[in-house]
């Protein structure tokens, strides 16, 4: 009987009442709602947690960048997290299947599936190389400590010497501060001239990287038989992956606070500059920073929510698992800025001088400044272990998006049975996609991709959903559908959010994305134009999607006139609504034969209609935690 309730309380009921039996055997749900969490953080919580949002905080004013952050998150991020997870969870779809809501939009799904595709290709080149720096910390001393090898250049001056720290470190200083532009340190050349080889030019491919080439190969590996049972597997996966990333980030940031010179960082990091908190940028950057972080518009969200079992309460979810990516974008400044202000304070110039973001912050200049401590290759191998893991926790949600829409899509009982051929079929594409990714041109395209491919083609189709579902199916009928799941209504606070704070913050992003754009650099390289249409293809390929298949549906469906078509095509399809029959009420009931229609006598239908308001009655009782007592036999 504990079992049972223990079971009951992972699951999201309220403890003394009878667990709802509502699993979905053919498709399959998530062992407890404990794994559907921690695999949500671990899609939200990725590299640029670590990577991008501490250099974002320190550019934009420090503390004060914190405000415009958090209010983003409540009246943009959290808003749309719930949309997102409320409508996966509805329909038991993933990103193509829900759009069942509105067919003539299902050219939304697809691009989603576009930019899932394009993330999925390049993320897994990241955590490739991460897996190569990970392979070369297992030494005696790190081969980037110092400027004695074959790679290395005049330019090189490192900041430790063969016989320890370098105790002329005002040489060191005034290389670095006079001849800035000359000046390389170990840690860039060992990435530029070893592990990539850079080409010259992003049309001079090169040749393969072998090491690379073999890492990627053990991504996607590693990624495979992670997802090997779909969401059983990685369900368990994500206990370790999800958890111990905060392990490694503990263990870091204890180590930093502890150096020479931390809390000048810290200080850099967090001292309020209140005069930038009126600059127009600053809250753009944030609201971006917010939205791409949070994985909205990229397909997983509703994927990992169509797992859930349908009474899922994904409204506490959706603020759990926001509010814990965000705590750890703020966490992992710290961890990065006691490091880089520990590394400043050895070479006696400014913390803006070592501070970077990106590749050039995990694979240049933290990893120079691990070789300022003690036992460097231990902290080494803990900081490359917790990137591999950031990335592979969102690496399995973006392989499994595309896996469930291509198993929802199809719908047959043999894709079903068979889904692991396809998880390797999609897995084997992706290797061979990402292979250009490992030639000696690689660090371009990859930029170019990350740049390009999921940039404002996702504030589109955020957009576009929401107007969708708000607007076009009726926010009405989509508050009842919600209520219908979750047993209470949305907050109102969602409702407004949803209806007219959101999509007017997505379009700001939109609008300040547009006017802030400048062409890819890398470093001193200028990207070439043909290399920046390629580009803008990139992002235009997710977003023509919607009215290519808008088209191809209002021109297949039924009605005389073009508005008779198109309204028809806007309209919600019979199978739209919750998956299982048991939950098929009110107005999703399956319908009676005309017969019975006709002969029905009217006092039954009263006596239906009457059992309809005592199920909705009953669907409204809630219990202490917030969740909702269903009633158990479904009306007839």
């Amino acid at each position: 009987m504990e079992e049972k309730q223990f079971s009951g309380i992972l699951n999201g009921a309220v403890p003394g009442e009878p667990v709802k039996t509502d699993k979905n055997s053919r498709r399959g749900n998530w062992g407890n709602q404990i794994e559907f969490i921690l695999t949500s953080v671990g899609y939200a919580v990725g590299l640029g947690n670590v990577w991008r949002f501490p250099y974002l905080c320190y550019r934009n004013g420090g503390g004060a960048f914190m405000f415009p952050y958090f209010i983003m998150l409540v009246f943009c991020g959290i808003p749309l997290f719930f949309l997102e997870l409320s409508f996966g969870q509805f329909a038991s779809q993933g990103c193509l299947g829900v759009w069942r809501i509105s067919p003539m939009f299902k050219g939304v799904g697809y691009g989603m599936m576009v930019v899932s595709t394009y993330i999925g290709i390049y993320y897994n080149v990241v955590i490739c190389i991460a897996f190569y720096y990970f392979f070369s910390s297992m030494t005696n001393l790190l081969p980037w400590t110092y400027c004695n090898n074959p790679w290395n250049t005049p330019t090189c001056n490192g900041v430790v010497t063969p016989t320890g720290i370098n105790n002329t470190l005002a040489n060191v200083t005034r290389s670095l501060v006079v001849n800035k532009t000359k000046r390389t340190s170990p840690s860039e050349e060992y990435w530029k001239h070893y592990v990539l080889k850079i080409s010259d030019d992003i049309g001079n491919f090169g040749e393969v990287r072998l090491p690379i080439l073999g890492c990627l190969a053990v991504s996607w590996v590693v990624v495979f038989l992670c997802l090997i049972r779909g969401v059983k597997s990685s369900g368990k996966v994500v206990y370790f992956t999800a958890t111990f990333p905060y392990v490694v980030l503990t263990i870091l940031f204890i180590r930093g606070i502890t150096l020479e010179g931390a809390v000048t960082g810290i200080k850099y990091y967090l001292t309020p500059q209140w005069h930038k908190i009126l600059d127009a940028k600053v809250w753009g950057d944030a609201a971006s920073q917010i939205f791409y972080s949070l994985g909205c518009a990229w397909g997983g969200l509703i994927t990992m929510a169509s797992y859930n079992k349908f009474h899922n309460n994904c409204y506490r979810d959706s603020i759990i698992i926001s509010i814990t990516n965000c705590a750890t974008s703020v966490y992992a400044g710290f961890v990065i800025f006691s490091i880089l202000g520990f590394m400043a304070h050895h070479l006696n110039v400014d913390v803006s001088e070592v501070a970077d973001h990106g590749p050039g912050l995990a694979f240049v200049a933290y990893p120079e400044a691990l070789t300022l401590l003690p036992i460097s290759p231990l902290w080494s191998l803990l900081f490359f272990f917790m990137l591999i893991l950031l990335g592979l926790g969102t690496q399995f949600c973006l392989l499994e998006t595309l896996v469930t829409a291509i198993v929802d899509e199809i719908g047959t009982d043999w894709i079903i049975r068979n889904k692991t051929v396809v998880t390797g079929g999609v897995a084997i594409v992706g290797f061979l996609l990402g292979v250009p990714l490992t030639t000696q041109a690689g660090i371009y395209w990859l930029l170019l991709m990350d740049n390009y491919a999921a940039s404002f083609s996702l504030v589109i189709i955020s957009c576009i959903m929401c107007i969708c579902i708000m607007y076009v199916y009726g926010h009405k009928k989509y508050f009842k559908d919600v209520e219908m799941m979750l047993g209470f209504p949305p907050p109102i606070f969602f409702r407004v959010c949803w209806r007219f704070v959101s999509p007017i913050i997505i379009s700001f992003i939109l609008i300040f994305t547009v006017i802030q754009y400048k062409p890819i650099t890398y470093n001193d390289y200028v990207y070439p134009g043909w290399s920046l249409a390629i580009g803008f293809l990139m992002a235009m390929s997710s977003v023509t999607c919607i009215p290519i298949y808008a088209l191809y549906k209002i021109s297949k469906s039924e009605g005389t006139t073009f508005l008779e078509r198109l309204k028809n095509s806007c309209k919600a399809d019979i199978k739209w609504g919750p998956a299982l029959s048991e939950h098929r009420i009110g107005h999703y009931a399956a319908p009676s034969s005309e017969g019975e229609v006709e002969v029905r006598p009217l006092k039954e239908e009263l006596k239906e209609k009457e059992d309809e308001k005592r199920d909705e009655i009953s669907l409204t009782i809630q219990g202490s935690n917030g969740s909702t007592a269903h009633n158990t036999t479904p009306s007839a």
